[in-house]
């Protein structure tokens, strides 16, 4: 394919940690052929060079936490044929919608010297309240098999192949034994899949990184967790993590408000 008829792809951030970035860097070989297969036309992260737009693809990382973010936001969208959101804080508002649950203002005069400085939105929210997406991949940080498979899926023009189930399947895979089974709370049975089920395998509970998979019993793991001696202020704390503003873990958690 010429170097005109290549796809251009681009890659923006919004409020995040970049991890979700790094993950594309991490594929190594994988991005080599991607970058012969596609123009990568803005990758702040990777590159100085920038190409202006539009794009035909763009991934997105990180929440809208600001008012020039959730402006700048509609102008990557206008620019991009497909925009898929990567990660926890683009298709949740990750860890920092935390700031959904309680007063902003409070958060910053206690960590701000000079607060009257800082200027941002009472709350952290996910590309999708904002604008249009394509896809949204789950995960904190994404798996990069599963990014690779979402960009190409977009170059071919076909539906992405990334699985709708629960932790639990990548557990049985591996050959793991439920955590559960041995007293140990875990977020799994709910949890979306990606990870490879690394922490069970360490005999620790999941955490929930990839957010809810497809209609996910909130309210039946939560009994089971108070079975296993958790009280309603662990069963919340451990619902208010990467993924605390989707709606499943949202709604169980504040069932379980003091």
């Amino acid at each position: 394919m010429s170097e005109a008829r290549r796809p251009r792809l681009a890659v923006w951030k919004f409020a995040s940690c970049d991890g979700c970035q790094l993950s594309l860097l991490d594929c190594e070989d994988e991005l080599l052929t991607l970058a012969r297969t596609v123009e990568i036309a803005n990758f702040p992260e990777a590159s100085s060079a920038i190409t202006e737009g539009p794009y035909d693809l763009s991934l997105v990382e990180g929440s809208i936490t600001t008012a020039h973010d959730a402006g700048r936001i509609i102008k990557v969208r206008e620019q991009s044929r497909h925009l898929v959101t990567i990660g926890a804080c683009a298709t949740a508002g990750g860890i920092q919608a935390l700031r959904n649950f309680a007063d902003v203002n409070d958060f910053i005069s206690a960590v701000y010297a000079s607060p009257q400085y800082i200027s941002t939105l009472a709350t952290s929210t996910p590309i999708s309240a904002h604008v249009a997406v394509d896809y949204e991949l789950r995960g904190c940080p994404i798996n990069k098999d599963q990014l690779i498979e979402v960009i190409s899926a977009f170059i071919a023009g076909r539906k992405p192949a990334v699985a709708a189930h629960s932790v639990c399947v990548e557990c049985k895979r591996r050959g793991t034994v439920c955590v559960m089974v041995q007293g140990t709370p875990c977020l799994g049975p709910v949890t979306h899949a990606g990870c490879g089920a690394i922490c069970p395998a360490c005999r620790r509970g999941c955490y929930g990184c990839y957010g809810p998979m497809e209609t996910p019993n909130l309210a039946s793991l939560a009994q089971q967790w108070r079975a296993l001696g958790e009280n309603s202020r662990e069963i919340r704390r451990a619902l208010q993590t990467f993924n605390a503003a989707t709606e499943p873990f949202r709604k169980e958690s504040e069932a379980h408000a003091d």
